[in-house]
C-alpha cells in the first residue's frame, strides 16, 4: 500500500467508519456505516483521494489504452471525490493532455434554467469515469449511469472510495462497467473494527 493510500485508509476510518446499528439508503441495516463525508470533505482527506484516485484511472487508462474526458457521479456522494481527481489529473500533468473535466448528475432534471440533469464540464460524446462515494446495492452509481448515458456520454469505468461488498460491484459490471474500489469493506474492517 502506497503511503498515500495508507494515510487515506487512516483518515477514512477515523473520521468516517462507524460501528452499530444504521439502515441505509437502500433500507438494508448494516453493522456497519462509512459518513464519507467527513472525509471527502476534510482538505487533507480530500487531497489523498485525487492523488490515489486520478493514480487508479492512470494505471487503467495505460493498462488498457483507454481515453477519458470527464469525471462526475450522483450529487452529492461523488461531488467531492470527482473535484478532487480532476484537480489532481490537473496538477499531475499541468503540460500535458487537457486534465479531466469534471461534472455533477442531478438526483432530477433542473426544473429551471437550461433544465439540465448534468451539470459542469460535460459533453456528449465524452468517454466518463463514473464515481462514488460508497456502493452497497449499487443503486446510486447505475442511476448516475442512466443519466450520463442517456446525455449521449460512454462511461468507461468506475471508481469508488468504499466497496461495502455486498452487491454493487456486480450489479455495475453485469453492465459491462469494470469497477476499481479505493478500499473495501474487508480492508477497513481489518484496520478499524474494534475488537
Amino acid at each position: 500500500m502506497t503511503d498515500s493510500r495508507s494515510e487515506l485508509l487512516a483518515i477514512l476510518c477515523s473520521q468516517s467508519i462507524l460501528y452499530g446499528e444504521f439502515t441505509l439508503v437502500s433500507g438494508q441495516k448494516s453493522d456497519f456505516y462509512c459518513d464519507s463525508k467527513q472525509t471527502t470533505l476534510d482538505p487533507r482527506g480530500a487531497m489523498l483521494i485525487g492523488q490515489v484516485g486520478w493514480e487508479m484511472i492512470e494505471e487503467q487508462v495505460e493498462k488498457h489504452g483507454w481515453k477519458i474526458d470527464s469525471i462526475g457521479g450522483l450529487t452529492m456522494g461523488a461531488d467531492p471525490i470527482a473535484l478532487a481527481v480532476g484537480m489532481a489529473s490537473s496538477a499531475a500533468n499541468p503540460d500535458g493532455p487537457a486534465p479531466l473535466q469534471v461534472f455533477c448528475v442531478r438526483k432530477t432534471a433542473k426544473a429551471h434554467g437550461r433544465n439540465r440533469l448534468i451539470e459542469g464540464r460535460f459533453e456528449k460524446g465524452h468517454q466518463v469515469v463514473v464515481v462514488d462515494d460508497v456502493i452497497t446495492t449499487g443503486g446510486s452509481t447505475l442511476q448516475a449511469i442512466d443519466a450520463i448515458e442517456s446525455e449521449g456520454g460512454k462511461v468507461i469505468m468506475a471508481l469508488v472510495l468504499v466497496d461495502r461488498q455486498e452487491g454493487g460491484r456486480a450489479a455495475i459490471e453485469a453492465r459491462g462497467i469494470p469497477v476499481f474500489s479505493i478500499f473495501t469493506r474487508q480492508e477497513i474492517d481489518s484496520a478499524a473494527k474494534p475488537v
